[in-house]
């Protein structure tokens, strides 16, 4: 089976690789493709592969290349995970948004308005190349913001793309552990959209527990999002939310910690890997244990301002494990083997949310088989979590149209609706700050 693997010269994609390593039985992935524009980050990326697969007497063979066409035919799977503009380009969405005294973070508020502008274009090229060269094909998406490129996607590819996310999946494993349960033998209802969803029960052998954890405010206060949120704000929502709701509901203190930290996460992000494929290139020691040191000092410095604010501390070990490779793998092994199973992902609604139409991309608990992901029907969301979810999927589809028409007014417009953009010409402004830095959204005019 041939997977094909979309920004193969990726930090993450080494994860994924690793999932395949310990994956045996029939309908197994034979041959990883990665495709990237950048070579040298294929070459890097290619080196620390070859390392982990050097014990593995059957690994997946491995093949590179700069031609887009080339990586998708024939392919069963395609790993969607793209970043239009690198990470130099989410830095500048950062920067931008901070200027103008609002969130610049990758997939929530300006930033992450900035960055679907830029991607969706190119995604939409990648799904009609699947339509052609792969029709047979599933694409898993990974690029963010991913419930909006998925719905993107959804538009000329139907169910046969699917959006994951690692964050409802780490929610879920940290509520189960908490709760002394096994995450493997909980149904977590979770319901939302991509990064804006919430945990409203943990049923275990068919109970409950959730209410069991709200009523304990030791128990509530001992992980993350205990940490992150409070004890308080937990028990009023009746609910966990997904931890980038952070930037929601404290959005005054993300703000103001991400204007005043040394360098925002972009930034980081941009010097680290440019360091780790600097020191590949030059270096003849061993790629794997580079790029082993430099994910740990990733994973530990995840959402490190949102829970400086909060003094949440330092990230537990049991959360630097990375997941979202996990759910591809587990999601993969479903549909190519009929192994069912039931996984949180970003799928179309159909009739799962009223207040949504059937098109809209939510991320939801999905039973999944041969024939794809299925959402499962789930309680409707209290009036404040419907509000949130209805604004943003709004945003959503003034970025897809703005993307389609080409429209700068479409834009600024997608801006000023969103809750954490609080002007009109704070909107306009971002558009022209963002058109000025960035090559990939010239064709708003």
């Amino acid at each position: 089976m041939k997977l094909t693997i979309l920004g193969g010269g990726g930090f993450r994609v080494p994860l994924v690789y690793g999932a395949l390593l310990g994956d045996r039985g029939e309908g197994r992935v034979t041959e990883v493709v990665l495709h990237d524009l950048d070579a040298g980050r294929l070459s890097a990326v290619t080196r620390v592969l070859a390392e982990q697969a050097a014990p593995v007497a059957d690994a997946p063979a491995v093949t590179a290349t700069t031609d887009l066409d080339d990586a998708l035919r024939g392919a069963d799977f395609v790993f969607s995970a793209i970043r239009v503009g690198g990470l130099e380009g989410r830095a500048e969405d950062e920067r931008v948004a901070l200027a103008e005294g609002v969130l610049g973070q990758e997939t929530v508020g300006a930033g992450g308005i900035a960055y679907g502008l830029r991607t969706v274009p190119v995604a939409v090229d990648i799904a009609r190349r699947v339509a052609r060269l792969a029709p047979d094909a599933w694409v898993i998406n990974f690029t963010n913001p991913a419930g909006l490129v998925t719905e993107a996607m959804s538009r000329h590819l139907g169910d046969r793309v699917i959006g994951i996310c690692d964050s409802p999946v780490g929610l879920g494993r940290r509520i189960a552990r908490v709760l002394g349960a096994n995450p493997k033998e909980a149904w977590i209802d979770y319901v939302g959209l991509n990064h804006l969803g919430w945990v409203r029960g943990l049923r275990v052998a068919g109970r409950d527990e959730l209410p069991r954890l709200l009523a304990d405010p030791d128990l509530l206060g001992s992980f993350e999002e205990g940490k992150l949120f409070g004890v308080d704000w937990l028990r009023s929502l009746g609910a966990i939310p997904n931890e980038y709701l952070h930037y929601y509901y404290f959005n005054r203190e993300a703000v103001r910690a991400y204007q005043q930290a040394e360098r925002t996460r972009g930034a980081f992000l941009r010097d680290q890997q440019a360091g780790f494929y600097e020191r590949v290139e030059r270096s003849e020691s061993s790629a794997l244990e580079l790029w082993d040191r430099t994910r740990a000092e990733r994973e530990a410095t995840y959402m490190a301002e949102n829970r400086e604010t909060a003094g949440a501390g330092e990230r537990d070990a049991d959360d630097l494990s990375g997941g979202y490779e996990k759910v591809a793998l587990a999601l993969m092994r479903a549909i190519a083997r009929d192994e069912r199973t039931t996984l949180i992902l970003n799928v179309r609604n159909r009739t799962t949310l009223a207040v949504l139409d059937s098109e809209a991309v939510i991320e939801v608990p999905c039973l999944v088989d041969a024939n794809g992901a299925h959402p499962v029907a789930v309680d409707p969301l209290p009036g404040h979590a419907t509000g949130l979810v209805c604004a943003v999927k709004a945003v959503e589809r003034e970025v897809l149209a703005a993307a389609e028409s080409g429209s700068r007014t479409t834009a600024a417009k997608a801006f000023a609706l969103h809750p954490l953009v609080d002007s009109v010409n704070v909107a306009r402004r971002l558009v022209e700050g963002y058109t000025a830095v960035h090559p990939g959204l010239a064709y708003l005019r």
